[in-house]
């Protein structure tokens, strides 16, 4: 009688388990043609990506080209479906514009630091205000402000 509390228990969490494998893998298969019923003009095509560089797109055969100039930095990936070749280009986005440093008493309001919060006000020196705070006190004083500028 003592063996039955844990014999039971396991038998309980092998069902929940077995339960949840059920659930999870039910779910109707998409149906594939069978090499059977395709049409000889339809052969099955590999799928798998071929990761290319961006030289190499001009070779790409029936495909249009794009006319503009593509970044350094774009990937392009050329997959074989059963509708055609697919080709997919992705890069970063341009980072916009951010234009000249403000001037250090434009930032700080007239104060003899510039905040976190009045770092804001110019993306570039929030996303490096922990580089520019040389000292790590919490603020940027004129000095780091002038430093981080020379730099930048």
């Amino acid at each position: 009688m003592k063996y039955r509390k844990p014999l039971l228990t396991v038998l309980a969490a092998s069902a929940l388990m077995l339960a949840g494998q059920v659930i999870a893998q039910d779910t109707t298969p998409q149906s594939t043609p069978t090499q059977d019923t395709m049409p000889q003009s339809a052969t099955p095509q590999d799928t798998t990506p071929q990761s290319t560089t961006p030289q190499d797109t001009t070779t790409q055969g029936t495909m249009p080209q794009n006319t503009a100039p593509m970044p350094a930095d774009q990937t392009t990936a050329t997959m074989n479906t059963p509708s055609g070749e697919l080709t997919v280009h992705s890069s970063m986005p341009t980072p916009p514009p951010a234009g000249p440093a403000p001037s250090f008493e434009q930032l700080s309001g007239g104060a003899r630091y510039i905040t976190e919060d009045q770092a804001s006000a110019y993306p570039l020196l929030a996303n490096d205000f922990i580089y520019a705070d040389h000292n790590r006190n919490g603020r940027i004083s004129k000095d780091e402000y002038q430093r981080w500028t020379a730099q930048k």
